[in-house]
């Protein structure tokens, strides 16, 4: 059968993308349909074809999957989460098949997938969320997430994957920029002022921090715009302006002006408290988190002979909450901000065990040979974490890890691909893994966390 755009036909979906997209296929051609679900059947409409694929939107649902909900959320005009019409027992079904297809493609079939560790917490889990800001022909003002594949604004200051504050606070936000008419960005002409709101709040403080990323240097009215806050929303610690006036996807500039209170928020994260700045990495999910990191310490089960390096360490979360059963703890971080946060942090915990340095984890080398110089000692690392950005990281890093010689690598990842890819470097340079434990810290996204632990000729 041969399909072109704008044939409507019905199919079954047999499948779905970490992106969300059903999959139904015709022949050999495969279609990605949205808003489906597998055993959804369904009228579609398909509105791109490629040589290799094409994509569809439904029409019409003829037969709904019994996998398919309709509760989890209420923004039907959001398509930011890959799975919001899926049953999150099926969610979770769906994630440990694909990392276990990941690794099975990428030859490692001979490690094992656990079970997926649920998050505790399906809805309300997200401790930080960034929401550009548009404006409708009418002047009201949008919060909300991008459209799929563009950078029009869809309105989701309701989003149930936020704290239920965040919602009130971003209506305060919108009635102070309407009141003012505070002109939105715009990207084709680099004009307007406000961009995003950026919300962190702690988990086990309550305390939340609010930045507005601005295109200029100064707020109009920023004075009221404390006073209200303050008065509505006394969770909120600290009011921040973060300057970002570049022609550029990067939603943070390198500038921050506190306008009131802290710059930062205080949250406790395996047994350890942190200090946490706005550009600081800190995982989203707290609850998921505390269960991912006493997996990492279970499979580090430092001793206190033991120097462990922690790299790409951001606050140094998972390498103070190791600290404990540790000789000595080491951590690398790009983000200068939080480097100083994981000193003040080791310090504010009492932990003399741990030293931080600021530079790319990329050169490590570098990094360590500046460390001994500073002490007069050669380091030795005996444990080696790894939680690295989504890209996950250099084979010349791997390969210079794998030189250090340490006992074991216990490698945290946000993306399986990238995990599995990295794997087999490290296999062929002779560690290897039996499992790998897969964990929700995303539910409702396609988003899955996973942590391996590498040893050296395991067999």
């Amino acid at each position: 059968m041969d399909l072109k755009k704008n044939d409507v036909l019905t199919v079954d979906i047999i499948d779905i993308t970490d992106l969300g997209f059903g999959v139904a296929k015709i022949g050999g051609a495969v279609i990605f349909v949205s808003d489906t679900v597998p055993g959804d059947k369904a009228e579609i409409k398909i509105i791109k074809a490629t040589p290799s694929y094409f994509i569809a939107r439904l029409e019409e649902l003829i037969s709904p999957s019994v996998k398919r909900v309709s509760d989890r959320c209420p923004l039907a005009q959001c398509k930011s989460c890959a799975y919001k019409n899926l049953s999150y027992e099926n969610e979770l079904i769906i994630k440990e098949n694909g990392v276990r297809e990941t690794f099975k493609k990428a030859g490692l079939s001979h490690v094992r997938v656990a079970s997926v560790i649920s998050s505790p917490d399906v809805c309300r889990y997200r401790n930080k969320a960034q929401y550009p800001i548009g404006k409708t022909k009418d002047g009201e003002y949008k919060i909300g997430f991008y459209a799929p594949k563009s950078h029009r604004v869809t309105e989701a200051a309701k989003c149930p994957l936020a704290p239920a504050n965040f919602e009130k606070i971003l209506d305060t936000v919108r009635h102070f920029a309407k009141n003012h008419n505070l002109s939105v960005y715009d990207e084709e002409s680099g004009n307007g002022l406000l961009r995003h709101v950026y919300l962190r709040r702690a988990e086990v403080s309550g305390e939340v921090l609010l930045t507005l990323v601005i295109n200029g240097r100064a707020l109009p009215h920023s004075e009221e715009l404390v006073e209200e806050i303050r008065r509505e929303h006394p969770e909120v610690t600290g009011i921040l302006l973060n300057v970002n006036e570049r022609a550029t996807n990067v939603i943070l500039g390198e500038e921050f002006i506190t306008l009131f209170g802290k710059d930062h928020i205080t949250d406790t994260l395996g047994g350890v408290s942190l200090k946490i700045t706005a550009p600081s990495f800190y995982q989203v999910n707290h609850g998921a988190a505390e269960l991912l990191y006493a997996k990492a310490k279970e499979l580090a089960a430092p001793e206190k002979t033991d120097t462990l390096l922690d790299l790409y360490c951001g606050a140094g979360s998972i390498g103070l909450s190791m600290a404990d059963m540790a000789g000595e703890v080491i951590g690398i971080e790009i983000v200068d901000s939080a480097v100083e946060c994981a000193k003040f942090n080791a310090e504010e915990n009492g932990i003399k065990n741990a030293s931080f340095y600021a530079g790319d984890a990329k050169n490590t080398e570098k990094m360590l040979e500046r460390a001994e110089s500073e002490r007069g000692a050669k380091i030795k690392p005996d444990i080696i974490i790894l939680d690295p950005p989504r890209g996950g990281s250099s084979e010349e890093l791997l390969r210079y890890i794998v030189k250090l010689a340490p006992r074991k690598i216990v490698y945290i990842s946000c993306n399986p691909k990238t995990l599995a890819r990295d794997i087999c470097i490290l296999r062929e340079l002779g560690y290897d893994t039996d499992t790998v434990f897969p964990f929700d810290l995303f539910p409702a996204t396609g988003h899955v966390e996973s942590v391996v632990c590498l040893t050296r000729n395991l067999q």
